[in-house]
């Protein structure tokens, strides 16, 4: 079976935004070698995730799993991503589409977190 992550980001206009992001992408793609890994945007930045998805069903992709790298399940996560979900599940019937909850909002995540402002103060 043909799988892709799809790291979802909101974007931004200077390119330098992306970078921690695309640092992400690599450390996953190295330790998912037979899962594709890709970066998706809101706005601002492509690929757009409308057009990364056709991207990859054309390229036999059959599941997708979309995880918003936000902190937070604000108004994007909590509306524009089901939306934009439900269209892409409409108009990609042969691709299996699952979403993620918004990274930020899990508690591993949120420890890391924790751990590193703790190891700030050393």
């Amino acid at each position: 079976m043909k799988r892709a992550l799809i790291l979802f980001a909101h974007g931004a206009r200077d390119p330098r935004w992306a970078e921690p992001f695309q640092r992400l992408q690599q450390i996953l793609q190295k330790q998912l070698g037979d899962v594709r890994v890709d970066l998706a945007f809101l706005e601002l930045m492509m690929p757009r995730l409308p057009d990364l998805v056709q991207d990859l069903e054309a390229q036999g992709i059959v599941q997708a799993t979309v995880v918003p790298v936000f902190f937070g399940q604000g108004g994007h996560v909590l509306r524009d991503l089901p939306l934009l979900a439900d269209e892409l599940k409409h108009k990609h019937p042969r691709m299996t589409i699952k979403v993620a909850g918004a990274v930020g909002e899990n508690d591993d995540v949120l420890h890391a977190i924790a751990k590193y402002c703790l190891d700030s103060l050393a």
